[in-house]
Formats: structure tokens, sequence, C-alpha cells
């Protein structure tokens, strides 16, 4: 949030803060003099399990009234169409899709007047690739979702960082996107300072 050229300090809780990702965003907002409560399975200042939505109850009771919340966590599982199971495209909608619309269901009441959400998808939803089917539908879910909750929800406001493999991650990752141009994770971690310290909503923030 802004005042003029004045960044205005805010709480904001940040889910899957111990992850590559989410270690960027901590530290890009906290280098902003924002208060971030890290939250995680097993690490963080609370450890919560964000896909169960009675422990998202627990989150929001035990953090108090926040300005935002970024969301750097979530889980698909990657195999091909014809080896996928009904149970399994239902755990990726569970653990990126419904996590995280619970999180803004539930949010709406908690956070402040003109806070804002920031979730995560990625560049699945975009281009596609073998195995992907799983990230690629929960990525589309997610965005969509964003686009709609953005005309319900105002002057709240919530937005999507949709990054593509991270320069960091291609050793473990990179055979997964083939000829794909990879982005630093600093770069996207600067999307979710963008989200949250800005005005825009509805937004899939592309990287």
């Amino acid at each position: 949030m802004r005042i003029g050229s004045s960044v205005i300090a805010m709480k904001i809780v940040l889910i899957g803060a111990g992850g590559t990702l989410g270690t960027a965003v901590h530290s890009a907002l906290t280098a902003r003099g924002h208060d971030v409560v890290t939250v995680g399975r097993s690490a963080g200042d609370l450890r919560l399990d964000f896909t169960e939505p009675e422990q998202v109850t627990e989150l929001y009771e035990r953090v108090g009234r926040v300005d935002a919340v970024a969301c750097a966590a979530g889980s698909v599982p990657w195999r091909k169409i014809t080896e996928m199971t009904p149970q399994q495209y239902l755990d990726a909608f569970r653990g990126k899709v419904a996590s995280q619309v619970e999180l803004v269901r539930q949010g709406v009441g908690r956070i402040a007047e003109r806070g804002s959400f920031t979730l995560i998808t990625g560049v699945l939803t975009r281009e596609p690739v073998v195995t992907g089917t799983a990230a690629s539908l929960a990525n589309g879910a997610v965005e969509a979702f964003v686009r709609a909750a953005a005309i319900e929800i105002a002057p709240q406001r919530v937005n999507a960082v949709s990054p593509t493999v991270f320069t960091e991650s291609l050793a473990a990752y990179g055979n997964l996107f083939t000829g794909m141009e990879a982005v630093d994770v600093a770069k996207a971690a600067q999307a979710y300072v963008r989200s949250v310290e800005g005005a825009q909503t509805g937004q899939v923030y592309a990287l």
C-alpha cells in the first residue's frame, strides 16, 4: 500500500515461506519493511496445513487482522493422463485450487477493507507439457477464480502470479520445461510486491 511515494508497512501472511519462491517473497517483503507472518506445514511462525479448511480458520483466528495474504504454495501430481486416477485430479484441485480459494473465501472477512490476496499459478496454464495436465487444470482454475473473485470482493483485491520454471530450479525440474525460458525467483518475488503494494485487481502476472 502506498500513500504518495511512501510505502506503508503492512502485516502480511505468507503461506509456503519455506520453499524456493516463498523464501524469495519473504525476503522481498521484509526488505520493504513489512511484518510477514510465515506459515507452512513443517516450517514457519505457524505450522498449519492450508489444504485443510479448518486449519485455514485456525490460521485467521491466530493471526488476527492482516493487510494482505500471499500464497507461494500448491501441490499437484505429475503423471501422464493415461496414468492419472480420478483421485489424483481431485488431489490436484485440493492441493492448489480449493486451498487457495479457501484462503480468499474465509479471508474476505478477516483482512483490511482494502487488503489483498496474491495467489500462485504457473506457466502450464498457457504452455502445457507432457505429464502436466493436473497442473494446467489447477492453474487455469485459479486464474479464472481470480478474475471472477475480483469483481465480488472490491475494494479488497486479488491477483495471481504465474511464473515459468525458476532459474534456481532448473537442475531439478528443467527437463519438464524443455525449451522454455527460465525466470529468476527474485523477479517472481517482485510480482508479489507489485500485487501487495499496488492497486490492481483481477490480474495474472505472467513471468
